[in-house]
């Protein structure tokens, strides 16, 4: 014979006391969930707009965004058209692409300056670090590697804010340039995904942790400012 399961009532609790109580668990809860997201829009306020507004700045540093077969995605080529804008129109003289090439059938820099030089951007001024594998490392790299003190970041609208508060956390006077996006399946996790990296970016930020490899220091953007001239 099979006895009869108990019952388990879940609900507030019946006291005012308990139910206050229960309340403040929950906006404390809910309002540390949202201070790293507070903390990405307070760091990049004001810092954020469009190509024409972005300011001379030497530097464009564009985040990798995933490969096709090989060739850009559609939201990394829509960043590198924003970058090709900037060089256009003098806002910078050097490209810096951040992105992963941690295997060797799987290498974004050299897509992405592929993809530069074939829309008119010189290869002389595209420099390459093949080590961006997270925004932080990316940004750590730009300062500490390649001596980037200041830059125009380029990237999506829901990622820029994260790109400019962690680059400035390392050192990096950043201004985004924000590239609109069709809202799709991608733009959707994209901005899903934002809300979890928020806390990672608070504890990079916070802790300034080395990035997954740093190596010697490189010169290529400081040759490419050089040629610019």
């Amino acid at each position: 014979m099979r006895l009869p399961r108990p019952r388990v009532r879940i609900g507030l609790p019946r006291t005012r006391t308990g139910q206050r109580r229960a309340v403040q668990a929950v906006a404390a809860v809910c309002t540390l969930a949202l201070a790293p997201a507070a903390w990405m829009f307070t760091a990049a306020e004001g810092r954020i707009g469009t190509v024409a507004q972005a300011p001379a700045s030497g530097v464009a540093v564009v985040f990798g965004a995933g490969l096709w077969d090989g060739e850009p995605s559609p939201y990394l080529a829509h960043r590198l058209d924003a970058a090709v804008e900037l060089y256009r129109a003098g806002k910078v003289k050097a490209v810096l692409v951040t992105g992963d090439n941690g295997r060797a059938e799987y290498d974004e820099p050299d897509a992405m300056r592929a993809y530069l030089v074939k829309h008119g951007v010189p290869d002389r001024q595209v420099v390459s670090d093949f080590a961006g594998f997270d925004t932080w490392d990316s940004c750590v790299r730009a300062r500490k590697i390649f001596g980037v003190e200041r830059a125009v970041l380029v990237s999506q609208d829901f990622h820029i804010r994260r790109a400019v508060a962690l680059c400035e956390a390392a050192g990096v006077d950043s201004y985004g340039v924000a590239v609109g996006a069709v809202r799709d399946t991608t733009w959707y996790y994209g901005t899903t995904r934002e809300v979890f990296a928020a806390g990672k970016a608070v504890l990079d930020a916070a802790f300034k942790p080395d990035p997954r490899f740093l190596g010697p220091k490189e010169s290529g953007v400081a040759r490419a400012l050089a040629d610019g001239r």
